[in-house]
C-alpha cells in the first residue's frame, strides 16, 4: 500500500516533470475507477498540468481550467511515467495501466493498480477538498504544523488499539500497515495497547517517533525514480515483513501477530516486555 513518503515523492517527480505540460490524449481502460461520471477524465485533454499535491494518500494535479484530478491510489494503486519509445522497458509482470494520460512532449502518465479488485479511484472536481476521502482526511504529520496537541486529539482516550488508530485515516493522514509497524517498533509500544492506557510519557515519545519516521522517510525516499519506489521502502523497514529477523536493536526475533483485518510485525523485547502476542 503506497503511504505519505512514497506518495510525497511521487508527487514531487510530477510537479518536475508534468507541471506546465498539457495533455493530449486520455484512455481510460478501466471504467470502474472513474468515480465522477459527470466530469470524466476525458475532460481534462487540451488542459495544462498547473501544479502537484499530496493529500494523505491522495495525489491531486491541477489544471488549468481550475479542474483537478485526485487520484484515490488505493491499495494497490499506483503511476508510472513512460518516456517516448521505451515501452518495452516495462517488465511482463508490471501493474497493468488503468488509464493513460498523454503529454504534448510526448511522455505519458499510466496509472496503475496491482491487485486482483480495482482499489484505484480517479475524481475530477474543482477542488481536491470535494473527494470525500480527501475531506474527512485528519492532521498529517509530515507537516511542519503538525504538532503534539493534533496528537493527543487524534489518539484521545479511545479504547482502540493503536496501531488502528495511526492507519486511521481520518484521525491521521497517511500512515498504513508498515509504517505504522516501524513507528510503534521505534517507540516501543505494543501493537495492540489502546489509546486510553498510555501515559503522557509514552504519548510525547509516540508522537516523536510518528513524526520522525514519516519525515524521515520522505527525506530518504526523495529523488529516488518513482519505480525504485517499493522496493526502497521494503528495504528501509525495520520490522515492517521482517517475520523470523533478528530485531536490530535488541536481536530477539521479529514477530507475526494478526487481528483484525490487518498484521503486525513487532519485536517481543522492545515492544511488549518479552511477550508472544
Amino acid at each position: 500500500m503506497p503511504e505519505s513518503p512514497e506518495v510525497q515523492a511521487l508527487v514531487d517527480f510530477l510537479a518536475d516533470r508534468a507541471v506546465g505540460r498539457r495533455v493530449g490524449e486520455v484512455d481510460v481502460l478501466e471504467f470502474r475507477t472513474v468515480k465522477t461520471r459527470q466530469v470524466p477524465p476525458s475532460t481534462l485533454a487540451g488542459q495544462t498540468v498547473t501544479g502537484a499535491e499530496r493529500h494523505g494518500k491522495h495525489v491531486a494535479l491541477a489544471f488549468g481550467d481550475e479542474k483537478t484530478l485526485v487520484v484515490s491510489l488505493g491499495r494497490h494503486g499506483w503511476m508510472r511515467w513512460r518516456e517516448p519509445g521505451d515501452e518495452a522497458t516495462v517488465a511482463a509482470d508490471a501493474p497493468p495501466a488503468l488509464a493513460l494520460f498523454g503529454l504534448d512532449s510526448g511522455q505519458t502518465i499510466e496509472v496503475t493498480d496491482a491487485g486482483s479488485w480495482v482499489s484505484l479511484g480517479l475524481h475530477v472536481v474543482d477542488d481536491a477538498i470535494a473527494v470525500p476521502a480527501v475531506a474527512k482526511l485528519g492532521p498529517d504529520p509530515a507537516d511542519p504544523a503538525f504538532s503534539p496537541n493534533d496528537f493527543d486529539v487524534a489518539l484521545g482516550g479511545r479504547r482502540k488499539q493503536v496501531k488502528a488508530i495511526l492507519q486511521e485515516q481520518e484521525s491521521l493522514a497517511g500512515i498504513g500497515n508498515a509504517y505504522s509497524d516501524e513507528i510503534l517498533h521505534a517507540a516501543k509500544v505494543s501493537p495492540v495497547v489502546h489509546a486510553a492506557a498510555l501515559d503522557d510519557g509514552a504519548r510525547e515519545t509516540l508522537y516523536t517517533a510518528t513524526v520522525g519516521t514519516v519525515r524521515g522517510a520522505i527525506e530518504a525516499q526523495r529523488g529516488i525514480p518513482i519505480h525504485e519506489l517499493k522496493a526502497a521502502k521494503v528495504a528501509a523497514m525495520r520490522v515492517h515483513g521482517r517475520a523470523g529477523e533478528a530485531c536490530p536493536v535488541c536481536g530477539d526475533t521479529i514477530r507475526d501477530f494478526s487481528f483484525a483485518s490487518t498484521t503486525a510485525q513487532y519485536c517481543p523485547t522492545c515492544q511488549t516486555g518479552g511477550s508472544v502476542l
